[in-house]
């Protein structure tokens, strides 16, 4: 298979290429991994590979079913989800009956189910029949960051596809091949900020997302830590409840970033995502004790896994506040 364009992953892209080559593709995959990891862009490569009329390498690229997957406009490739909103049993029910009528132009036809740790029971179980009983043509990618929240019964049913985070050159090779034209200053930054997670790179730098809000609260976190206030604390977590809750779990992610750099920076190792902007936070931080720090680390992991579970913005906020003011 022709899967140069994910970045990192090597041993899976072997599996896959192995697996196309011989039985063929499966009818279900569960694609999972961090934010920024390439679930969309494994989704889209291996829908197009179903697709593709190509009878050699797959996906081609070239041939029109390739072309349409690329585009974004292929009549058989189904997304679901991409709103980034709860998916429902309504919208599971719907997937199930139009997966009977057949495809329109391929051989196949591909539904990808986007955060799928965002379907309730009902909504699982309506996808889990779908996924015993669909016709053969049909294909089902669910992509998710944490596969745990979906039934084992559903897992059971596909093949776990887990993504990882790409080492610091793969990152800033695939930054110097997607943007040649941007220093090599920036791409370095980006690379280095994004902790393997290329997509948060490759959206910083095209603009698609401001990491400016993230990176400074973030910072001010440090600082709230090392400061020690509980009223400025107060005004600070309830300032964050106006954020959306996907704002919030970036926060926490870049928030964890610091952290772990604190502890390095305590332990006598280099640092590896702090700004310099963020550094004299993180300089701060790493004077309190390292139980401190740990226990913190834990707090913002948890309350991060909260937000993938759905948490709400003011349970994330109170949580944070109270972990901040324990010490």
């Amino acid at each position: 298979m022709r899967l140069d364009t994910l970045a990192g992953n090597a041993p899976l892209k072997e599996q896959l290429s192995a697996q196309e080559k011989g039985r063929g593709l499966s009818h279900a995959y569960l694609i999972s991994g961090p934010s920024g990891s390439g679930k969309r862009t494994l989704a889209r490569l291996l829908s197009a590979a179903m697709v593709c009329i190509n009878s050699t390498e797959k996906p081609c690229g070239d041939c029109p079913g390739c072309k349409k997957v690329f585009g974004g406009i292929h009549p058989d490739v189904i997304q679901v989800g991409e709103d980034g909103k709860d998916i429902t049993v309504g919208q599971a029910r719907q997937a199930r009956s139009d997966a009977y009528v057949r495809p329109n132009e391929g051989k196949r036809k591909v539904y990808i189910f986007h955060n799928a740790q965002n379907m309730n029971p009902p909504a699982q179980n309506a996808l889990l029949k779908l996924l015993e009983e669909g016709p053969a043509y049909a294909a089902f990618l669910l992509l998710t960051e944490n596969p745990g929240s979906l039934l084992t019964t559903i897992r059971s049913r596909c093949e776990a596809l887990s993504l990882v985070p790409v080492s610091p050159a793969e990152a800033e090779y695939e930054l110097a091949r997607r943007f040649p034209q941007l220093p090599r200053e920036a791409r370095h930054a980006a690379a280095r900020r994004c902790g393997g997670l290329l997509g948060q790179a490759v959206a910083e730098l095209e603009g698609q997302e401001d990491p400016g809000p993230s990176q400074e609260e973030a910072r001010r976190l440090l600082e709230l830590l090392a400061g020690k206030s509980r009223l400025d604390t107060a005004v600070w977590c309830v300032s964050l409840e106006k954020w959306t809750r996907d704002q919030v779990e970036k926060l926490l992610e870049r928030s964890l970033a610091l952290l772990r750099d604190a502890l390095a920076l305590q332990r006598g190792a280099s640092i590896m995502t702090a700004s310099p902007q963020e550094l004299p936070a993180v300089q701060a931080a790493a004077a309190l004790s390292a139980k401190r720090l740990l226990s913190m680390a834990g707090l913002v992991e948890k309350l991060r896994k909260d937000a993938a579970f759905n948490a709400n913005v003011g349970q994330l906020c109170g949580g944070l506040m109270a972990g901040i003011n324990a010490g």
